[in-house]
């Protein structure tokens, strides 16, 4: 019989019905009276990020519609991690949304209705359900790329995005059209065992137009050319989303499709070779074209490139018939996004700040920033090198536990490329530090932090040292959401 228990998609409901409310509420509230959004749109994201955190020790493990949507710790896992962001971006916008010149209601509700698409993707075990919460998530993306309206970076960033991701969704359909005529099915679980029976070259098609399309939402090479552009002309509050959430919710999907696809071998196989290239080819050249920016939102696009890369490891350690090692590398992606959420918040949060204060945001815009907003200096120095992967921070121990990972399937070449350009991006991400610190801002006014974003920047900073320090409980939590994978 179809299982409607719709409780298990609690988290789902309230994140319609709140992004829809506030939605209303800003339609209806004077413009000139719009302020209580902010404090609204905080203390939905903090209710529903407490009930999920609930819901993930607490959880009662189901399948929605006869498997179309799995409610699992992992598909909760990475519910936890798109509200932290969301909150995160939140925080870290208040200042900044006040700057728009008309539509600042509908900024919450979007960046809502982007994270349940989110959601959607994490917990989706049917292909159109991954699709319908991807389209949603991208949907929701154009239109607050192009928020500001009177820039025109934003608008070309829009077009290009809308451009692009058409282009990555068709391809997208086209794989899964080749896996529905190979299988008659478009759930997960079924498509996995039909599989295991189909010996075709078209599988191998099936899984390059697949990869292409997940490809594209992660920014893999040579699927990245979206990502600078959008990056440096969108808002930098949604930058920060596009960086964290969206690639998030693309690796969620990548991840629960590749792990059943392991029942047909001609897949599992052109798929681990198809991502060792990807992983090699993004790491190198992510982190290589990093170096020559001098705008801190593209340098920090083609650092996110490179991320992709190290995380794409993970997924490949998937690939063996141990368990243990299944789950040391589905854990290690896990912590590693978990971290990588802290750590890119923190130096998009300075970001926003400076871009805020002086009204662009390249890398000579930092210069004195040590003294002329301490801390805004310290907590971005803290995330570029958590994301170099230097200790005690937690970017190192994420980087541990993916290189770890993949050393163990016997794959000690690729581990070695990704620390080699752990290195390289140290040169680049030193850059910044060294204009904040050995740089004289002669002309530049002092911008102290405040507020919301004085909070964010100093909760990303303290959660980075704490979890380089004492990593257990969140590798724990990416234990235990792994292992809800294979029961």
């Amino acid at each position: 019989m179809m299982n409607l228990n719709f409780a298990l998609l609690t988290p789902e409901i309230i994140m319609a019905v709140l992004s829809l409310g506030l939605l209303v509420i800003g339609l209806l509230i004077p413009p000139g009276e719009r302020k209580g959004m902010f404090p609204l749109t905080v203390f939905a994201l903090l209710g529903t990020l407490a009930y999920t955190f609930y819901d993930f020790f607490f959880i009662q493990r189901g399948a929605f519609l006869q498997g179309m949507y799995m409610h699992d710790q992992f598909a909760v896992y990475f519910k936890i991690l798109f509200l932290t962001g969301a909150l995160l971006v939140v925080l870290s916008s208040k200042d900044y949304v006040s700057t728009f010149p008309a539509h600042r209601g509908e900024f919450y509700p979007l960046i809502m209705a982007a994270t349940l698409g989110m959601m959607i993707m994490a917990g989706a075990s049917d292909l159109i359900t991954m699709y319908v919460g991807l389209e949603l998530m991208t949907i929701t993306f154009f239109v607050l790329v192009a928020y500001r309206t009177n820039d025109g970076k934003a608008s070309e960033a829009a077009i290009k995005y809308l451009v692009l991701s058409s282009a990555s969704s068709a391809i997208l359909l086209y794989g899964i059209s080749l896996i529905y005529g190979l299988t008659g099915s478009t759930q997960m679980f079924m498509i996995a065992q039909a599989l295991g029976t189909v010996q075709s070259p078209v599988t191998v098609l099936a899984v390059v137009f697949l990869l292409a399309g997940f490809g594209f939402k992660i920014s893999l090479i040579p699927f990245h050319l979206w990502a600078p552009d959008i990056y440096e002309g969108a808002p930098t509050p949604v930058t920060a989303f596009l960086a964290v959430g969206s690639k998030a919710a693309g690796f969620a999907a990548l991840i629960r499709f590749y792990l059943l696809m392991m029942y047909s071998q001609t897949f599992a196989q052109t798929g681990q070779t198809l991502l060792l290239i990807l992983a090699a080819i993004t790491m190198i050249v992510g982190n290589l074209t990093a170096i020559p920016q001098t705008n801190i939102k593209r340098m920090l696009a083609y650092s996110s490139i490179a991320q992709a890369g190290y995380m794409l490891i993970g997924v490949i350690a998937v690939s063996t018939p141990s368990v243990s090692n299944f789950i040391g590398g589905i854990k290690a992606v896990l912590f590693y996004a978990m971290i990588y959420v802290f750590a890119n918040m923190g130096a998009f949060a300075v970001a926003t700040h400076v871009e805020q204060a002086q009204g662009s945001c390249d890398i000579k815009d930092f210069a004195g920033l040590s003294k002329r907003s301490p801390l805004a200096a310290v907590v971005m120095t803290a995330s570029v090198l958590s994301l170099a992967g230097i200790p005690p921070l937690a970017g190192f121990v994420g980087k541990f536990y993916l290189f770890s990972a993949v050393m163990d399937q016997g794959y000690v070449w690729i581990a070695y490329v990704g620390f080699v350009m752990s290195m390289i991006s140290v040169y680049y991400y030193l850059g910044v530090v060294k204009a904040m610190f050995r740089t004289e801002g002669e002309g530049l006014p002092n911008i102290p932090v405040h507020g919301a974003t004085k909070f964010t920047i100093l909760f990303t900073f303290i959660t980075t040292l704490v979890l380089g320090i004492y990593p257990t409980p969140l590798a724990q939590m990416a234990i235990s959401a792994a292992t809800s994978l294979v029961k």
